[in-house]
């Protein structure tokens, strides 16, 4: 009689088990208290894409998306847009290594290209400062953008503005105070990235 398939397969050797139970110990040990839950996010997330999908109507969409921070918030949120679109991964850095405050905009790799009457998406992380979506919006105008409108999944206080950057983004997914934040997608000096919630560390640290 030939094994059954499906149900998950063969159980895990318990050594596996145990190595990433304590994986996860690890993690969770090191989160303080967490922002905004998994549940949360989905809910909210089902209701961008509804607006946005309303708001560009019959248009078809480029999507920038600001790697690397943005890249959960980005798989999460096409698919839930039944839309014709096209996606582009833009990398800016802002927080280079272990920094925790924005030193400014600087373009790892390339802006999309073809980008002449396309109506432009820009998807990031965290609209903090302001600069590094301010110039991103600035260098896909230059390209020939017809419109450009920015979508960010968390927003931090305006006073956290820089007057050289952008005021506000047109779709946001959730206001947070002045903190640093880590997991789905965030991370401190690229960890982290892998929780499923939104969460503040006990301290920046890395994981030994």
């Amino acid at each position: 009689m030939q094994p059954s398939v499906g149900g998950g397969g063969a159980p895990r050797p318990r050594r596996e088990c145990a190595t990433i139970d304590t994986q996860a110990d690890r993690l969770s040990e090191r989160i303080a208290r967490v922002l905004v839950r998994r549940e949360q996010i989905e809910q909210r997330l089902d209701a961008l894409a509804r607006q946005i999908a309303g708001d560009f109507g019959d248009h078809e969409i480029t999507l920038a998306a600001v790697m690397t921070g943005s890249i959960i918030f980005l798989a999460d949120l096409i698919r839930r847009l039944p839309v014709m679109m096209r996606v582009h991964l833009v990398q800016i850095s802002s927080y280079p290594g272990s920094a925790t405050e924005s030193q400014g905009p600087q373009l790892l790799g390339s802006l999309p290209e073809d980008l002449g009457g396309r109506h432009v998406l820009l998807v990031d992380d965290i609209l903090d400062s302001g600069r590094t979506l301010r110039w991103a919006v600035e260098r896909l105008t230059e390209a020939g953008a017809a419109s450009v409108r920015t979508c960010v999944l968390l927003r931090k206080p305006a006073g956290r503005r820089d007057p050289a950057g952008l005021d506000d983004a047109d779709y946001v997914g959730f206001e947070i105070a002045d903190e640093f934040v880590v997991g789905y997608g965030l991370d401190y000096n690229d960890y982290y990235r892998n929780l499923p919630y939104i969460a503040v560390l006990k301290e920046l640290s890395d994981p030994p």
